[in-house]
């Protein structure tokens, strides 16, 4: 076990073990340092701590003291030597017509070294500027080029999500990320939304890719064959976050249905033939959601209903307690006086009547058919008319039957004649 302190240099979220030696630092407190490129100003993140031996990274650096008031004026003008090297350096590259863009400088403790950062698309020949900057601050001069993710890195600034950047305020290093995590996770792939501000993959990609792999590893793939609750069907869309599965079923693949992973039997993961594929007759259990108690309990109220008592139909008056009906408060009217009133609204008892004598029915004349009156409508009834007694025809001499019945027989040959033939052949029946 060895005994050391973490401390942070500036705009960096790296911590570096150092060993305090005699001294005892706490956290937040401002040490001076050596480093290989000499004495530095940092910020103890933690106090004195053992550490596993393996952890320490041989030559192990000393402290050299706390800051000092000196410390911190030096400091300060260091910074604002930054500031004029950063607007010379500036003029200089227009100057030189390089393609590069300037992005940070860095001044030592001790001002004898001045670092630039850059960014460039290609290789940049700098030493003629490295000359005039010499010669402009009598320093030891060196330009690095940086990358866009490490520009991001010094620079800082915010996210998408509204939140700083990850790279400036926790991470150690960068993570490797590719587009493939964004496939995992069915994240759309137009790289202005998977893309951070540095136009590289968004860092945050790495953080859940682990829980979604192992999402995968669980859920069926689409177009998988599955058994569902409802029958078999073949799966058509995948939500790895929720862990369920949309299923176009055989007996209704225009209504797909959603279920969850535990509901589902995979019989063939992934595209492929059913052949040869037995479907099992048991269906799996339907997932049941139990529902959570409530967090207040209803209220049960002590008031109980009890309905009025009846009114005597014989005697028509109110028992004791009851309230007087709708109809009955109209009849009595409102205000003082409403029983009075309708006591002399009550109708006199009625003597006792004769009983009425059943009237005669009249005779209805006869009905006939076609809808004709009789002959004499409105007259007195057939009933109470006289009747007369008409002559009863007389038989013609010489045949035994009367004129009346001889006419409409010869009425009848008549027809038969026009029926038999033209020109009144026909002859009638004796």
């Amino acid at each position: 076990m060895t005994e050391v302190i973490s401390v942070r240099f500036r705009s960096g979220c790296k911590t570096y073990y150092f060993n305090p030696g005699q001294l005892h630092i706490e956290a937040g407190q401002d040490v001076i340092v050596e480093t290989a490129q000499g004495a530095e100003y940092v910020t103890c993140t933690e106090g004195n701590h053992p550490v596993e031996d393996h952890q320490v990274v041989e030559p192990l650096r000393r402290v050299l003291r706390l800051a000092t008031e000196n410390d911190r004026r030096s400091l300060q003008l260091a910074r604002e030597k930054e500031k004029d090297a950063f607007a010379v350096c500036q003029k200089k590259i227009a100057q030189h017509g390089l393609e590069m863009k300037l992005v940070r400088v860095e001044c030592s403790f001790d001002g004898n070294k001045i670092l630039f950062f850059f960014t460039a698309d290609g290789r940049v020949d700098f030493r003629e500027l490295v000359k005039d900057l010499a010669s402009a601050f009598h320093a030891r001069i060196e330009l690095r080029q940086i990358g866009v993710r490490d520009e991001a890195k010094m620079l800082g600034g915010l996210g998408i999500c509204g939140r700083p950047f990850c790279c400036s305020q926790f991470m150690d290093d960068f993570i490797p990320v590719s587009i493939k995590m964004a496939k995992t996770q069915n994240l759309s792939l137009n790289p202005t939304k998977i893309s951070g501000t540095c136009g590289r993959l968004m860092c945050c990609l790495k953080y859940e890719q682990d829980a979604y792999e192992d999402a995968v590893r669980r859920m069926p793939k689409n177009e998988s064959f599955v058994q569902t609750p409802d029958g078999p069907g073949n799966v058509s869309a995948v939500n790895l976050l929720k862990e369920q599965v949309t299923v176009r079923l055989d007996s209704q693949p225009d209504a797909p249905r959603c279920y969850h992973n535990c509901e589902v039997c995979v019989l063939r993961n992934g595209k492929g033939s059913r052949d040869g594929i037995q479907v099992p007759q048991e269906r799996p259990a339907r997932l049941v959601v139990e529902e959570e108690p409530e967090e207040f309990p209803a209220v049960v109220s002590d008031f109980r209903f009890t309905p009025p008592e009846p009114m005597s139909a014989a005697s028509g008056e109110k028992k004791e307690g009851e309230r007087p009906s709708r109809s009955r408060r109209r009849r009595g009217g409102r205000g003082r006086g409403g029983e009075e009133r309708s006591a002399e609204k009550k109708p006199a008892p009625q003597a006792e009547q004769p009983e009425k004598q059943p009237r005669p029915e009249k005779p209805r004349p006869p009905r006939r058919r076609g809808g004709k009156k009789p002959e004499g409508a409105g007259a007195a009834p057939a009933a109470q008319q006289p009747k007369t007694q008409q002559p009863k025809p007389q038989p013609q001499p010489g045949t035994g039957e009367p004129a009346a019945a001889k006419k409409s027989r010869h009425r009848g040959g008549r027809r038969h004649n026009r029926r038999g033939g033209a020109g009144g052949s026909g002859k009638t029946e004796a």
